[in-house]
This record gives structure tokens, C-alpha cells and sequence, in this order.
């Protein structure tokens, strides 16, 4: 049986074992992912700092480099946000002449991501240094290391979008 204490209305409130908050602390695969996808986050903010780049910056405009403009749509899709969010994320991008978002000459609802030739430029000045970031953050894994850990998230993507 739980406890109960006194909320801020001074309602009776139930309580949860101290035991689940070390359960969630030990094993949720949530909290888990979120700490070291911030943990990568920051290796590689603080290695594309001098290029005033950040992590989710370097990985949209390389979804853009492709031999065809892709689709607002397709980009969304691939980077598993919602259309609202990567409009939001690629205004940045606009604004410092590194993207363009145009209508498609076949479809005028659909709007097409154009990487500029200062966003290629500023992609070949990062591409190395996300190398050699990502050797690093990979070289901190036990084998069998990062592919087992790439197919685990990816069954998991998989997974959650099947529950949808």
C-alpha cells in the first residue's frame, strides 16, 4: 500500500516508492538515451563551436546533400521531427544563406531544401571534424560496440513507429 502526503492545495496525494525512482534511475531506457544523446550533443557542439554550428545543424544540412533538393516532407521524416519543428530549424539555416526553401516546380504544396553553395562549403569545412568526433565518441564503446548500438535505437524507431 502507498503512502500519502499533503500536496501544495494541501490534497491528499499518493506517493511513489523511493524503490521506482531507483528503478526509472537504473533502467529507463528513456532517461538513458536522453543523457547520452546529450552528452553527444555537446562533444559535437563544442567541436563545431568555431564553424557557429550546432549538433542538429551539421546533421539537417547533411540530410541536404543529395543529388536532388529533397521534400520539407522527406527531411522530416528522416530526422523525426515534425514539419512545425524543422521549419524552425532550418530559419537559422536560411538566414545565414546556407539553405534555401523553394516550391516545387511540379507540385506548388510541396516545398524543396536547397543546400547553397556557402552551406556545401561550410559542410566540407565540418565533415571532418564530425569524423573525427564520431571516431571518438564511438571509440568510448564496449564491444561489440557501436553497430549493436545503432541497431538496438533503430529497432526501437522501428518499434515505436509500428505502435503508432
Amino acid at each position: 500500500m502507498s503512502k500519502a502526503r499533503p500536496n501544495q492545495q494541501n490534497e491528499i496525494a499518493p506517493e511513489v516508492p523511493f524503490r521506482t525512482t531507483r528503478q526509472v534511475r537504473d533502467h529507463c531506457l528513456c532517461l538513458h538515451t536522453q543523457r547520452a544523446a546529450r552528452a553527444i550533443s555537446r562533444q559535437f557542439d563544442d567541436a563545431f563551436q568555431h564553424l557557429y554550428l550546432k549538433s542538429g545543424q551539421f546533421s539537417l544540412l547533411m540530410s541536404l546533400n543529395r543529388p536532388e533538393p529533397p521534400t520539407l516532407g522527406a527531411i522530416s521524416s528522416l530526422l523525426g521531427m515534425d514539419r512545425t519543428t524543422l521549419t524552425a530549424n532550418l530559419k537559422p539555416l536560411e538566414r545565414r544563406g546556407l539553405v534555401e526553401v523553394k516550391p516545387d516546380e511540379k507540385d506548388r504544396r510541396a516545398r524543396r531544401l536547397i543546400l547553397t553553395a556557402d552551406g556545401l562549403s561550410l559542410l566540407a569545412e565540418a565533415a571532418p571534424i564530425w569524423e573525427r568526433t564520431h571516431g571518438e565518441i564511438e571509440s568510448w564503446l564496449s564491444e561489440p560496440g557501436a553497430e549493436v548500438l545503432r541497431a538496438g535505437l533503430n529497432a526501437i524507431r522501428d518499434g515505436a513507429a509500428a505502435a503508432e
